[in-house]
């Protein structure tokens, strides 16, 4: 004997669930629910209170204000978006210390194909990328008003793995928001492989100029 009609309609419920096919049940649309109650909510209740204080002039107001948050939003997303994506504004930049720049590298590296690791060294950041031809970038970071002595080596100190062939073999890249001297130049040109980053191409490679574009050996 089959079973009650509403026995094969669970059986074939259950059976569309486990293929996935059933669609979301109401305990994944109720966030989305309380999300839209709060969006609209929220306003009305300030528009309310706006009008209940000082009558139309609260409510136009209370308009105004709310059209201008959500300009703001609207901004502010695109803006996240925008820098996820690695994309960064030279105003942007600047707001950044060692690790958040550190962080905006990163960024900027996967945007143009290369598989970053983080690898801090003493506290300070530090980035191991490879790229799909082979290339493996030792991506350090100097301080714009880091002041080095005389003939003193700039830069972070190579970077160096136990197990890992090949390190010094590594393009090392010196990123920093500031200039270079001719110290600086001078040093980069006795390591071999070392290629520095100033603040001026830092802002073209956030602007979506890649690392190639900015003089970065083939290998």
């Amino acid at each position: 004997m089959p079973g009650s009609r509403r026995s094969q309609r669970q059986r074939a419920v259950s059976e569309l669930r486990v293929q996935g096919r059933y669609g979301p049940t109401f305990r994944d649309v109720l966030p989305g629910f309380v999300g839209l109650g709060l969006a609209i909510g929220l306003p009305l209740g300030f528009l309310g209170w706006m009008y209940g204080q000082l009558g139309i002039l609260g409510l136009v107001l209370g308009v105004a204000l709310l059209a201008g948050a959500a300009v703001l939003l609207v901004r502010w997303r695109r803006a996240s978006a925008r820098r996820r994506g690695g994309i960064y504004t030279p105003a942007e930049l600047a707001t950044l210390d060692d690790h958040g720049l550190a962080a905006a590298a990163e960024r900027l590296l996967g945007r143009d194909g290369w598989h970053v690791i983080a690898m801090p060294d003493e506290g300070r950041p530090r980035l191991y990328a490879r790229d799909r031809g082979g290339r493996q970038l030792d991506v350090g970071f100097r301080s714009a008003d880091e002041v080095v002595d005389g003939d003193a080596p700039t830069g972070p100190a190579p970077l160096r793995e136990a197990g890992r062939p090949g390190v010094d073999n590594l393009i090392r890249v010196v990123v920093s928001r500031g200039s270079y001297s001719r110290t600086d130049v001078l040093w980069a040109s006795r390591q071999g492989g070392v290629h520095l980053l100033d603040g001026r191409q830092l802002q073209q490679w956030a602007a979506g100029a890649s690392l190639d574009d900015l003089g970065l050996p083939k290998g």
